[in-house]
């Protein structure tokens, strides 16, 4: 089956990230179009600007951490959403995408559809 990718740009200036990850992930699975299918990768092409000027909660700026775990014993490793942000603006919103979308074999593949910009 052959689908045309078209491109979407989404400005992310003064939205949250969760805001901007929905919008990408209905692009990103083809949920717009009329021919969807769950098992297909129709998706488009996504380009996110402004990263930098997303919209982030005082509190959650400082509370919020991302988890990832080796499967070692003790092997938990937390990061700060500020020390993210502070090193790539782009990375916070690519996380957000990441883990909404289905966790399958076409996820990888999704993902190198996204383009965020600072």
């Amino acid at each position: 089956m052959e689908t045309n990718r078209d491109i979407h740009t989404i400005d992310a200036e003064g939205k949250p990230p969760g805001r901007i990850a929905t919008e990408v992930v209905m692009f990103l699975l083809g949920k717009h179009k009329v021919a969807f299918q769950s098992h297909l990768d129709i998706g488009d092409h996504v380009q996110v600007v402004n990263a930098s000027k997303v919209k982030i909660g005082a509190k959650k700026f400082d509370q919020k951490f991302y988890y990832r775990h080796s499967g070692y014993a003790k092997g938990l490793k937390m990061e700060a959403l500020s020390s993210v942000f502070a090193k790539n603006p782009g990375e916070v919103i690519r996380r957000a995408v990441s883990r909404m979308l289905p966790k399958n074999k076409h996820r990888t593949e999704r993902m190198k559809r996204l383009n965020v910009s600072n």
